[in-house]
């Protein structure tokens, strides 16, 4: 079949057209951002890449249009699939009927750790022996690809509540009818489409009930909104995973983790109050003990072995963009980020801060929907509490006050208005035993990179 798609160095876009590939199909795409590492993956696969959204772009002969949920009316591209008459679809429709029919299918959502947890889970099951499938929202580290269909019976699914097309205001996940489902956390984003926490509880429950009474969900039992989702209703089995205690006094978690370092970097694995063994690793931060968890315990529902499953996270690489270490020179670590939530730069910090007494300067983006929106805003300042150093870009389009931010911060801070000027005050101030960390969902037009380039020339 030859195929086009539109959006495609999205992550999860991307990682379809590259099992359309393997599938044999013939597939060609077009987008307007186009950076690492989604389109260096593109590339090696073969894949052409059209600029922009010109109707011209989509081959005549194509016999299926799959169209990702960042276009809209108005799209040229799509005013001409729809005025020619063409065959299109979903990127999360295609994916349900041409690849996840026969296989068992475990899904990962949640507002934070999707693309981690997903790359946790792919490479423990291949690390048993499982041979997964998987799409990941991502480039996984263990793995030169985001996206493949395996030869084992498991398919690893990244499972975003994002909606699915212009013409389905689904949340993508539901068309994925896991077997297994972890529910990592919940809080509220994606403010452009929800308008409260209220209508995406809404979404994680519809994904609720397509998962069956034989399938297992495994849950965080540290959190409340995921307690109140299965409120709602609940016809499968749970487990849960937790650190603390959960927040339902009554419950007590299946899988639970002692912290043995304090920054995540090694942690005792309990089932059923059990010990399990131990375990040291490249990753840190609670939330990345967090994410092992709901990995290992949904191995284990999938059918593979718990101290295999832990013994797997010894050579677990975290994803590209997540954390990821670029370089480290004259004394200056540098660090690329995908945090896009008032939360997960909280934890990411903070992990990074247990790690010992280097300083933190953190190179900010706000870029996503939400973090544009400025539904985030009030909880920006209080999520750098760990950085002695904020330069957040304050681009002229920004519709909130980005100076409030940075006043409020507990640390210095200043908004500068261009990427530019961002790496220039960045030169000026970070120093020999800093820890820099660049915090987007976007390509930041480089900067991270270049910045690491700045600081090697330093040598």
């Amino acid at each position: 079949m030859k195929v086009h798609v539109l959006g495609i160095c999205g992550t999860f876009m991307g990682g379809l057209a590259a099992l359309a590939r393997e599938l044999g199909d013939e597939v060609a795409g077009s987008d307007t951002a186009v950076y690492p590492p989604m389109s260096t993956q593109l590339q090696a696969l073969g894949i052409e890449l059209c600029s922009g959204y010109a109707a011209a772009n989509i081959a005549t002969d194509v016999q299926q249009v799959v169209i990702g949920n960042a276009l809209s009316r108005s799209n040229p591209a799509v005013e001409h699939v729809l005025d020619a008459g063409l065959n299109y679809t979903s990127g999360a429709q295609w994916l349900a009927e041409r690849v996840l029919p026969g296989r068992k299918v475990l899904a990962v959502a949640g507002t934070h750790g999707k693309t981690t947890t997903s790359a946790l889970l792919a490479h423990i099951i291949d690390a048993c022996g499982g041979a997964p499938g998987f799409l990941i929202g991502g480039v996984p580290g263990n793995f030169p690809v985001s996206a493949r269909l395996g030869s084992g019976q498991t398919f690893v699914l990244e499972a975003d509540e994002y909606d699915t097309a212009f013409f389905d205001k689904r949340s993508k996940f539901v068309h994925y009818r896991p077997r297994i489902a972890i529910l990592n956390n919940l809080e509220f984003d994606h403010a452009d489409i929800f308008a409260d926490l209220a209508a995406i509880k809404t979404q994680f429950h519809h994904l609720i009930r397509t998962v069956p009474s034989a399938g297992r969900l495994i849950v965080n039992g540290e959190d409340a909104a995921l307690a109140e989702v299965l409120a709602m209703g609940c016809w499968t089995p749970v487990e849960r995973f937790a650190i603390g205690p959960c927040v339902d006094p009554k419950v007590v978690p299946q899988w639970q983790a002692q912290l043995i370092h304090a920054d995540g970097s090694a942690f005792r694995l309990l089932r059923h109050g059990d010990v399990v063994g131990e375990v040291g690793w490249s990753m840190l931060g609670r939330h990345s003990v967090m994410n092992a968890l709901a990995a290992v315990a949904a191995a284990h529902a999938a059918g593979f072995e718990v101290r295999a499953a832990l013994a797997a996270l010894t050579d677990f690489r975290g994803p590209k963009r997540r954390m990821e270490l670029l370089g480290e020179h004259a004394g200056i670590r540098v660090f690329d980020d995908f945090a896009h939530h008032p939360t997960a730069i909280q934890t990411t910090l903070a992990g990074l801060r247990a790690g010992g007494r280097r300083r933190v300067v953190v190179a900010l983006e706000p870029r996503s929907n939400s973090m544009r929106l400025g539904a985030h805003s009030a909880q920006l300042a209080p999520s750098m509490a760990d950085a002695d150093l904020v330069v957040m870009l304050r681009r002229a389009e920004l519709p909130w006050d980005a100076s409030a931010v940075v006043a409020a911060l507990q640390g210095e801070g200043v908004a500068v208005a261009t990427v530019d000027a961002l790496l220039a005050e960045l030169e000026a101030r970070v120093r020999s035993g800093d820890d820099v960390v660049f915090m987007s969902n976007g390509g930041f037009e480089g900067a991270p990179a270049r910045f690491a380039a700045m600081v090697a020339a330093r040598d």
